[in-house]
């Protein structure tokens, strides 16, 4: 790859982390294992074409160009959350996919959000990954730890705010805000 290849990469994977959070390599990476997908199956569940889902994920291309894709994206995370946490089975996560590969789009978040919303955990999950989402678009975990480190010393409590909502795992920011909401 040759040195404006290597800008043209940085530059799209720069604009991913603004737009998506991270880098759409790692999300997908991360989508793939905690899921127990490959590359096919998630661009089939995704609804995007294979070699599009690797362009994505190395940089060549920065934007998920259809919202209903972006939509599934977010439900797959939302699916992820879930099933790291235990609430959602690996067979319940198989067919939930699947309708998520079926929606357009619009219905996917609000569905999961009424199939799980008698747990009363998905609300706070929601929440949570709300925060998440808009710390990692500011910073990476690095710089997040960082900060917190920075601050430890003199603030405590939003060190630890950054570490675990900033760096952590969903389920301890979950763990994190219920022990806080009392």
């Amino acid at each position: 790859m040759d040195a404006a290849q290597q800008e043209a990469t940085a530059r799209a994977r720069e604009l991913q982390r603004n737009w998506y959070g991270e880098p759409l390599g790692a999300l997908f990476r991360r989508l793939i294992d905690d899921l127990g997908l490959n590359q096919a199956r998630l661009a089939g569940v995704l609804g995007l074409s294979a070699p599009m889902l690797s362009q994505l994920m190395s940089g060549q291309r920065a934007k998920i160009g259809n919202p209903a894709v972006v939509q599934r994206v977010q439900a797959l995370q939302e699916l992820a959350g879930q099933v790291a946490d235990g609430s959602v089975s690996a067979a319940e996560a198989t067919d939930r996919m699947d309708e998520i590969k079926k929606t357009a789009g619009g219905s996917v978040l609000s569905n999961t959000a009424q199939t799980v919303s008698s747990t009363g955990s998905t609300t706070v999950r929601r929440v949570v990954r709300e925060i998440q989402s808009l710390l990692r678009s500011v910073s990476d975990a690095g710089e997040i730890i960082e900060a917190a480190n920075a601050l430890a010393p003199t603030h405590p409590e939003l060190a630890e705010f950054l570490r675990v909502y900033g760096a952590g795992r969903t389920g301890d920011a979950v763990a994190h805000y219920e022990a806080h909401q009392s």
